[in-house]
């Protein structure tokens, strides 16, 4: 093989050993199953990354926690009791989708509200550019006037 061969392959594969990695399988009843995992696990946020299901994290607590629903799911629970025990103990910033209570009408509702302020201000600014543009054309001098 080449050098530049071999960098490749080695690349490739470093590349895809974070992958392997992350992979842990998990002793499925069926498929049945195995879906509902995958469903569940996608609902649920993980908690130390940034915009990333537990489904798809690679970090240690999300690994965790996918083993604790995969236990908790063999123990016979139903989807809502393994979400419930995770939001007494995670809160309600573990769900994709939580619940609209006092709690959490900013995550509901506070993306709206900014983006009406911002859409408010951009209003104003302009008006005001637009009435100042025309106040001082108004008062400029035609080119038979003199000054």
């Amino acid at each position: 093989m080449t050098t530049r061969l071999r960098s490749i392959v080695l690349a490739v594969l470093l590349t895809l050993a974070p992958i392997a990695h992350a992979i842990d399988p998990l002793p499925f009843a069926d498929v049945a199953q195995e879906q509902r995992f995958q469903q569940l696990t996608r609902q649920l946020r993980c908690l130390v990354c940034q915009n990333e299901n537990l489904a798809d994290s690679n970090a240690p607590l999300a690994q965790d926690l996918r083993q604790q629903v995969f236990e908790q799911m063999q123990a016979g629970k139903s989807d809502e009791e393994i979400k419930r025990w995770l939001t007494d103990r995670y809160s309600d910033f573990v769900l994709y989708d939580p619940p609209l209570r006092g709690g959490t009408l900013v995550l509901w509702f506070g993306p709206a509200v900014v983006l009406a302020i911002g859409l408010f201000a951009v209003i104003t600014i302009v008006r005001r550019r637009s009435r100042a543009l025309g106040a001082s054309t108004s008062t400029r001098p035609s080119d038979g006037d003199d000054w």
